[in-house]
C-alpha cells in the first residue's frame, strides 16, 4: 500500500518518456496464491534526450530476474521504481520475471481474485501491480499475451485483442494466446481467468466485416445478459452511423465481475464490468438499472475510439477521454430514447446528476479544473468534474459549432491523432480548425478557460422591457467564486440558449438591434465578457426570459424571476428543460424561505394549483411529470442555502412533501390507477415513465395515509411488494413504506429480502433502501448501525459497502449530519477501516466531508474533528491522505 504523503505531481513538469516500449510479450502462469509473470519488452531509447537510467514502475511485486538482451544486469529499487543504469544500446530487449499474489490483493487494482476467478483493473496505475513497466499513458505498445492455468479452475482465459492460439498442456493445464494489434498504454491491459459462461452474437459492420460479440458471466447469470448484449449492438450501430467509427477488432468481449471498484473499464476489446452494469431481468433490475446498463455499455464501447485509439498524453488530460465519452454516451442515450420529450427527460436526468455531484465538488475542498494542474493520487481525480463537467465542456463546443460542425471536428481529430496520446488542447484545436468561421475558433483561448478554471460560474441575468420603443434589454453578467488554489477568476465563454415568452404564453420572434429581421424564437447568445447587453427589438408586450435552455452552460443562473414569471414558464415554455427548471425553482423559493425563516413551508393555492395542473396535464409525458413533481435532492439544496443546516433543510422538505401529499391526495390516487402498465414489461421510455409516475403517486399516498392513520394505501403498497411482476414496482412500493416509516415497512423489508434470495444486486437494493430512507428521530442512523452488523454485509465487496456507507454519508444528509456527531464518528471509523484494505473505495467515502466548512454549527466543528482524527492516522494511504489534508487546508 502506498502510505504517507505522496509527492505532488504537476502538469507543468511533464516530460516525454526517455524510453518507450514498442512491443510487449507477456506470459502468465496463473494461480490465485502465486502467479508468475514473465515479460519480454522491446525497448527504444529516445535518442533526442540525454542518456539516463531506465526507471520502471512496480508495486507489491516479488522480483525474480532482470535481463537485458539475455544478460543479467545490475538494478536498484528507488522510491517505488526499478532502476536500471542506462543500457549501451538504443534499442534492446528487456526480460523481467516476477510473482504476485492475487488472492491477497484487496485493493482490487492490478490482478486480483474475485470469487473463484482472476481479474484485472489497471486504470489508472494498476499495471505496475502486475509487473514492472513504463506505466504511463503516453507509452503505447502492442501486446501479445500467453495465459497458462489449471483448466478445471480457470476454463476461460481471456485477454485483449484477438485469440491467435489455444491448446492443452500437461497436468490438466491449458493455454491461450491473445494478440492486440493496436498499440495501447498499459492501463488498457486486461486478463480474465475464471469459470464463466457466455452469450454470443455475430454482427456485420457496414464494410461487410463480421465481428463476434461475447458477454461472460458466472454460471446462473446468463439469462440476465440479453439487455447488455442489445445495448452493445445498439452502441456499435450508433457509433458507426453518428460518427463513422466502426468496430475495429474481430471480437469484442464484456466480462462481469462481482468485486469492482468502479462501474466498468474500457480495456481494448475486453471490457471488464461491475455486475451492476451487465446483469438485468425484470425481476431483479429496475428501469433505472436497465437504463444504466445501456448507458455504461455504450460509454465503454465508445471509449474504443475516444480513449483507446486516441488516448491521453498524461493523467492531467483525463477528461480528454472521459468528458468526451460521457458526452457521447449521453447523446447515445438521448437518441435511443426516441421522442423529443424522452430526450428532454434524459437531459434533465444528466443535469440533475451534474448539479447534485459536480456542483457540490466545485464548492468543496477538492474543487479542481476539468484539466487539473496537480495531484498526489490520480485515483482521486476520477471525479464528476472530469466526467460530467468535462462532458458539458464538449457539449458547449457542440452548441457553438452545430451537429455537422462537431462531426467534422471529430473526423479531423481522428485524422490527426489516431494511434497517439494527446491533450485536451489537441481536441479543442481540431474542433475549432474544422469550423474556422465559428465563435469557438475565433474565441478558442477564451473558451479553453473551461479547462483551466475550477468552480461553477454564476450567471446573472436582468431584463428590462421598454414599451415605448418596443425593446427588451437583457443584461448578462458572470463571475466565478474563488476555489482552493484559485482566487482570481477570469470571464469565461458562456453559450446561453434562450427565448422570450409572452405573458400570454406565446413565443416571441427574436431580432437583435441592428439585424435586418427576426430569425426564429430561439437563439444562442455568447457571453464573453464580465458583462454584456443584448437589445431585442420589435417586442410589443412584456415578456419572460427563458434562459439557459437545455442547460447550455454548466452555471448557476440568477435571472431574478419571481413566482409569477416562473409560473408562466412552467405552463408555457417551449423548452421542456426550462419547464422542469421552473418547477424546481418554485419549490426552492419556498424551501429557502422556510429554512432561513420560521421553518414552516408555506404552499399557496396558486403554486398548488400549478402542481395539480402539471400532474393532470393530458399532453405531458408521465416521465416528465415524475421529474417535475419531485423536489431537488437535499445535497443540491445545500448548495443553494448556506450556511448548511442539514436538519432544517430536511424538515422543510418533509413539510413540503406532507402538504403536497395531502392537498393533491385525490389526484395522486387517480394518477396511480391511470399509470398502471397492463402489458408485458419493457424498459422503454413510455413504460418507464408510467412506472415512475405511479411510484411517485404511491409514495405520496402512503405518506398521507401514515400521517392520517389510514391503512388502505400502506396495505396496497405491501401487497405490491409481495406481488409485483417487476423490480421497479416492487422496489417503489418498498421505498414508499420505508420512507413513510409505515408499520408495514418491516414486514415488507423481510418479504423483499426473502424474495431476493442469492441475487447479490437485489440484496444491495435492500440495504440501500434502508440507508437512504428519510430520517426521522434518528431511526435511520440507528438502522444503519444494525445493517453494518448484518450477516450479509461486508466491507470487502465495493457494491455492498457502497449500498450502506455511500448511501448514508453521500445521499442521506439528515441521517449523517447529526448534532451529536455520531455520523462523523462512524464516517471516520469506516474510512480508516476501508483504507487498510481498499484505498480507492475509502477515498470515495472520505469525500463526504469535502464541504464541511459550509456547515452550520455544531456540525462544522464536529466534522472538522472527525477529519482531523482520520488525518492523524499513521497508516493512511496516499489516496485518503490527500482527501483529508485538502479538507483541513480548506478551513
Amino acid at each position: 500500500m502506498r502510505e504517507g504523503s505522496a509527492p505532488l505531481i504537476r502538469r507543468e513538469d511533464y516530460t516525454a518518456p526517455a524510453y518507450t516500449i514498442r512491443q510487449a510479450e507477456l506470459t502468465f502462469d496463473l494461480d490465485a496464491a502465486k502467479t508468475i509473470v514473465a515479460s519480454k519488452l522491446s525497448v527504444q531509447r529516445d535518442t533526442a534526450q540525454d542518456k539516463q537510467p531506465l526507471r520502471l514502475h512496480g508495486e507489491d511485486l516479488n522480483l525474480l530476474r532482470v535481463l537485458v538482451d539475455g544478460q543479467s544486469v545490475a538494478f536498484r529499487h528507488e522510491d517505488g521504481l526499478l532502476v536500471l543504469e542506462a543500457p549501451e544500446a538504443d534499442s534492446f530487449t528487456l526480460e523481467i520475471r516476477n510473482t504476485i499474489a492475487p488472492e491477497k490483493n484487496t485493493q482490487l487494482s492490478g490482478l486480483y481474485a474475485s470469487g473463484s476467478g482472476l481479474f484485472t483493473q489497471c486504470e489508472a496505475e494498476g499495471f505496475r501491480r502486475i509487473t514492472y513497466f513504463l506505466d504511463r499513458p503516453d507509452v503505447m505498445a502492442t501486446f501479445t499475451v500467453t495465459l497458462r492455468a489449471d483448466k478445471a479452475k480457470y476454463p476461460v482465459l481471456l485477454s485483449n485483442g484477438n485469440l491467435v492460439g489455444q491448446g492443452e498442456l500437461d497436468g490438466g493445464r491449458h493455454f491461450a494466446v491473445w494478440n492486440d494489434p493496436f498499440p495501447k498504454p498499459s492501463y488498457l491491459f486486461a486478463l480474465v481467468a475464471a469459470d464463466l459462461v457466455r452469450r454470443e452474437q455475430r454482427v456485420t459492420s457496414r464494410s461487410g466485416q463480421e465481428h463476434l460479440l461475447q458477454i461472460y458471466v458466472k454460471r446462473g447469470d446468463l439469462e440476465k445478459t440479453e439487455h447488455a448484449m442489445n445495448s452493445l449492438i445498439a452502441s456499435i450501430i450508433w457509433d458507426e452511423h453518428r460518427f463513422g467509427l466502426p468496430l475495429d477488432l474481430e471480437r469484442f468481449m464484456i466480462v462481469a465481475v462481482d468485486d469492482f471498484n468502479m462501474g466498468a473499464m474500457e480495456n481494448k476489446g475486453l471490457n471488464i464490468f461491475n455486475t451492476k452494469f451487465v446483469l438485468a431481468s425484470p425481476a431483479t433490475a429496475t428501469d433505472d438499472d436497465f437504463d444504466g446498463i445501456e448507458s455504461v455499455v455504450g460509454h465503454e464501447y465508445f471509449h474504443n475510439w475516444t480513449g483507446n485509439r486516441i488516448t491521453c498524453r498524461d493523467w492531467f488530460q483525463l477528461s480528454l477521454k472521459e468528458g468526451l465519452t460521457v458526452f457521447r454516451d449521453q447523446e447515445f442515450s438521448m437518441d435511443m430514447s426516441g421522442s423529443a420529450s424522452a430526450r428532454a427527460v434524459r437531459r434533465i436526468a444528466d443535469v440533475s446528476s451534474l448539479r447534485e455531484r459536480q456542483f457540490t465538488e466545485d464548492a468543496g475542498a477538492m474543487a479542481h479544473p476539468v484539466r487539473p494542474d496537480a495531484y498526489q493520487a490520480i485515483d482521486n481525480f476520477y471525479t464528476p468534474t472530469i466526467y460530467e463537467k468535462g462532458a458539458e465542456v464538449v457539449r458547449m463546443m457542440h452548441t457553438l459549432v452545430g451537429r455537422a460542425g462537431f462531426a467534422a471536428g471529430m473526423k479531423l481529430y481522428f485524422q490527426r491523432h489516431d494511434g497517439q496520446a494527446v491533450t485536451c488542447d489537441d481536441f479543442a484545436q481540431a474542433i475549432a480548425d474544422a469550423n474556422p468561421d465559428s465563435t469557438l475558433a475565433q474565441q478558442l483561448p477564451l473558451f479553453k478557460r473551461w479547462y483551466s478554471q475550477a468552480g461553477t460560474p454564476r450567471l446573472q441575468a436582468r431584463g428590462q422591457w421598454d414599451a415605448d420603443n418596443a425593446t427588451y434589454t437583457l443584461t448578462l453578467s458572470q463571475h466565478t467564486p474563488a476555489t482552493p488554489g484559485q482566487s482570481a477568476k477570469q470571464p469565461q465563454l458562456l453559450p446561453v440558449r434562450m427565448g422570450l415568452v409572452g405573458r400570454d404564453g406565446q413565443p416571441v420572434a427574436l431580432q437583435l438591434q441592428g439585424e435586418a429581421g427576426a430569425a426564429g424564437t430561439e437563439r444562442v447568445l455568447v457571453l464573453t465578457e464580465a458583462e454584456q447587453r443584448f437589445v431585442f427589438t420589435g417586442v410589443t408586450q412584456d415578456v419572460v426570459p427563458s434562459l439557459l435552455r437545455g442547460f447550455s452552460a454548466p452555471v448557476l443562473l440568477d435571472d431574478g424571476l419571481g413566482d409569477a414569471e416562473l409560473l408562466v414558464l412552467l405552463a408555457h415554455d417551449a423548452d421542456a428543460f426550462n419547464r422542469w427548471e421552473a418547477s424546481q425553482r418554485l419549490a426552492v423559493h419556498r424551501l429557502r424561505a422556510a429554512v432561513q425563516g420560521s421553518g414552516a413551508v408555506q404552499l399557496d393555492e396558486a403554486y398548488l394549483g400549478a402542481l395539480r395542473a402539471l400532474l393532470l396535464d393530458p399532453v405531458l409525458d408521465p416521465s416528465f411529470k415524475a421529474r417535475a413533481l419531485q423536489l431537488p435532492v437535499e445535497t443540491y439544496l445545500a448548495e443553494l442555502i448556506t450556511p448548511v443546516d442539514p436538519q432544517r433543510i430536511h424538515a422543510a422538505c418533509e413539510s413540503w412533501l406532507d402538504q403536497v401529499a395531502a392537498c393533491l391526495q385525490a389526484d395522486w390516487a387517480a394518477t396511480f390507477d391511470a399509470m398502471q402498465v397492463r402489458e408485458g414489461y419493457r424498459p422503454d421510455a413510455t413504460q418507464s415513465g408510467q412506472r415512475a409516475l405511479a411510484n411517485l403517486a404511491l409514495a405520496m399516498l402512503v405518506r398521507h395515509a401514515v400521517a392520517t392513520g389510514d391503512a388502505v394505501w400502506p396495505g396496497r403498497a405491501f401487497q405490491r411488494v409481495k406481488d409485483a411482476t417487476n423490480m421497479t414496482d416492487r422496489l417503489g412500493a418498498l421505498e414508499a413504506l420505508v420512507n413513510a416509516h409505515a408499520p408495514l415497512a418491516q414486514p415488507a423489508l423481510e418479504r423483499f429480502l426473502a424474495l431476493a434470495g442469492t441475487e447479490a444486486l437485489v440484496v444491495d437494493k435492500w440495504f440501500q433502501v434502508q440507508a437512504r430512507a428519510a430520517e426521522k428521530d434518528g431511526r435511520v442512523f440507528a438502522r444503519v448501525r444494525q445493517l453494518l452488523q448484518h450477516p450479509q454485509f461486508t466491507l470487502s465487496n465495493p457494491n455492498r459497502a457502497r449500498s450502506v456507507l455511500s448511501s448514508l454519508v453521500m445521499f442521506n444528509p439528515a441521517a449523517f449530519h447529526r448534532s451529536d456527531a455520531a455520523g462523523y464518528v462512524l464516517w471516520a471509523d469506516m474510512v480508516i477501516a476501508l483504507d487498510a484494505a481498499n484505498p480507492q473505495l475509502a477515498s470515495r467515502i472520505a469525500r463526504a466531508l469535502d464541504r464541511w466548512t459550509a456547515l452550520a454549527e455544531p456540525y462544522r466543528s464536529a466534522a472538522r474533528e472527525a477529519i482531523a482524527r482520520v488525518a492523524a492516522s499513521t497508516r493512511l494511504s496516499g489516496d485518503v491522505r490527500e482527501i483529508v489534508t485538502r479538507a483541513l487546508d480548506a478551513a
